[in-house]
């Protein structure tokens, strides 16, 4: 299980999704470019078989900020969209009103 003290680690942060791409080596992954005000970063997600890019273009979206780069099918990603998931699909949390855009997540 994980602590209290684990979850403080990490970072959550308002984002807003400028631009989705296909990722050239998987059938169910986009390249997402977030823009979280003061900087922009890369994400790989797993959500291409529930949203179509224009469902994702300019949605506000929960990202963990603080996670180390890692590189998913060849592709490096610098963080983490949050996402539900049901028997219906895979989804994006996103803020129920516009947020700006960095702000924390508690």
């Amino acid at each position: 299980m994980a602590t209290y003290e684990d979850f403080k680690k990490l970072e959550f942060r308002i984002a807003k999704i400028k631009d989705v791409q296909d990722h050239p080596n998987a059938d169910r992954l986009y390249v997402i470019t977030v823009d979280l005000g003061d900087r922009t970063k890369q994400v790989v997600a797993g959500i291409k078989g529930s949203n179509t890019k224009e469902e994702l273009l300019g949605k506000q979206v929960v990202i963990v900020d603080n996670l180390d780069p890692a590189v998913l099918r060849g592709v490096e990603s610098q963080g983490m969209i949050l996402a539900a998931s049901d028997e219906t699909g895979v989804f994006v949390v996103s803020p129920a009103r516009e947020m700006k855009l960095g702000s924390v997540v508690k």
